[in-house]
């Protein structure tokens, strides 16, 4: 299993990147990228330390870290310049916070984060048909997330993902053990989105994609 999206005491996560990748393990993961909040006031911060222990935790060779980050709550005009910042720092995995309908996430953000350099777009929300053609457009992921709250509009971002052939992922936005639910759980959640068989498959698929582009 693979979790791109998680997070680690470096910002609301409540583990040590080093156990937080030991709990992974153990869940059955053997890929995460560990991708802490951040905005200004602490992107220069974070990356260069997550950087160092993504390196010391994939040299013990059993569990493969990358250093990543999710920018938050940031203005919406100020995302493109973050995410630049942050591929410069380090980063591998750059994700945005989108507009989750749990949390006042800043309007606009999902189409900023759309027009910027990132991987992933993090639980969308009531996600636009022009979003969903623009992640498309530009190989941005959408992702499905098996965090409570969030993934309450998962069956929209599935719909629209497939109506616009735009790429998903699935991700736990891991912040505690618990959250690594595993291959069963988080196959029942993306079906109870809308998603068929083959459909999950090829989500998985587009996982191990990034791995494998982010490990070269």
């Amino acid at each position: 299993m693979i979790d791109l999206h998680t997070h680690s005491i470096f910002s609301d996560g409540e583990l040590v990147p080093a156990e937080l990748a030991q709990r992974a393990l153990a869940a059955g993961y053997k890929f995460v990228a560990i991708t802490d909040h951040v905005d200004h006031s602490n992107i220069d911060f974070v990356i260069p330390r997550m950087v160092r222990v993504c390196a010391q935790i994939t040299q013990a060779g059993k569990i493969q870290t990358f250093p990543g980050v999710e920018i938050t709550h940031v203005a919406p005009d100020q995302i493109a310049d973050l995410a630049d910042e942050a591929r410069k720092l380090g980063a591998k995995v750059v994700i945005v916070h989108g507009e989750t309908i749990v949390e006042p996430v800043p309007a606009g953000t999902n189409l900023a984060a759309l027009h910027s350099d990132i991987d992933i777009l993090a639980h969308p929300g009531l996600l636009t048909e022009e979003e969903a053609c623009l992640a498309a457009e530009r190989g941005i992921y959408l992702e499905i997330t098996t965090r409570r709250g969030h993934g309450f509009t998962n069956g929209l971002v599935a719909q629209m993902a497939k109506r616009f052939n735009a790429g998903l992922i699935l991700n736990n936005d891991a912040h505690s053990p618990s959250d690594f639910v595993g291959r069963t759980r988080a196959t029942s959640i993306a079906r109870g989105a809308g998603l068929n068989d083959d459909e999950i498959s090829e989500m998985l698929e587009n996982s191990q994609r990034m791995v494998k582009k982010l490990s070269v």
